[in-house]
């Protein structure tokens, strides 16, 4: 139905209408610059509870405790890098009926290999045949790995036969270079201390089955062990000097078994040093 409006009533309809339509833009107008404020204020509200860094400090995104958990359970001793020493044409100690050194360690290495996996580590040799790795070749094998000890293994042309030493490095002064690195013949500094309890508890072990064996580590300066970015200890079985070979391999096992046992309980004790990192 159409709107028939008189004459006399017009004037006061418009001025009415007119009316409305003014409160209505005004409204309207007020709405829209009042929305963006309450939009600037709300973000101000929320961007308080984000905690900001320090001044003069970049953010650093903090792990959350799983990805922690995880990371610390990937910083376990988990793997041993054996060193039969000597191979190729270095045959190392030479005794009677031509037993050589370089030989000898082979089946040690095979033995205490065997024990370390019963125990659950990965093992890592520095060499698997009759050649004859660099120091630096050893070394950079053991620097390569992660969680990890380095044993290298020796069999002595002087001592008591029938016995076992364990030597770790002599001391090493702390050195750096000016960007914060290692130098390469100062890897194992950090980790003397580390390298002395591993060797005391190997020896200990070794003591216990190998009567007139020392009771702890001694130190010497021993090349394969200065360049290695790890706990490291060398094993020195006498001798070589026997008129017997069969007296060298019945020590194999006991051996073995003294070796994995000490790096079990030393794997509590593992711990990786803070350092810059190892420069050639």
């Amino acid at each position: 139905m159409l709107l028939d409006v008189g004459n006399s009533q017009r004037p006061r309809l418009l001025f009415i209408l007119g009316i409305a339509f003014l409160f209505l833009a005004g409204a309207m107008m007020t709405h829209a610059l009042q929305t963006p404020s309450q939009t600037q204020q709300s973000a101000r509200s929320e961007s308080s509870q984000i905690p900001t860094p320090p001044s003069g400090q970049s953010a650093t995104p903090v792990p959350t405790g799983p990805q922690s958990s995880a990371q610390a359970s990937q910083n376990g001793l988990s793997v041993v890098v054996l060193d039969p020493a000597h191979g190729g044409t270095d045959l190392g100690a030479r005794g009677t009926g031509g037993i050589q050194e370089s030989e000898i360690v082979m089946e040690f290495t095979a033995e205490v290999r065997k024990a370390l996996e019963q125990q659950g580590f990965q093992v890592v040799q520095t060499r698997q045949a009759n050649d004859n790795p660099s120091f630096d070749d050893r070394s950079a094998i053991a620097n390569a790995q992660r969680n990890a000890v380095f044993i290298t293994l020796h069999i002595a042309s002087t001592g008591l036969p029938g016995t076992v030493r364990v030597y770790v490095n002599s001391d090493l002064p702390a050195v750096t270079t000016a960007n914060g690195f290692i130098p390469w013949d100062r890897a194992q500094a950090p980790f003397l201390g580390l390298s002395r309890k591993l060797g005391d508890l190997v020896q200990g072990m070794l003591t216990q089955r190998f009567k007139g064996s020392p009771d702890t580590a001694q130190s010497a300066t021993i090349r394969q062990l200065r360049t290695t970015a790890a706990p490291a200890i060398a094993v020195e079985v006498s001798s070589v000097v026997v008129n017997d070979r069969a007296d060298l391999d019945h020590m194999a096992s006991g051996v073995a078994d003294a070796i994995a046992r000490g790096v079990a309980a030393f794997k509590p004790l593992y711990v990786v040093p803070t350092t810059g990192g190892v420069q050639p």
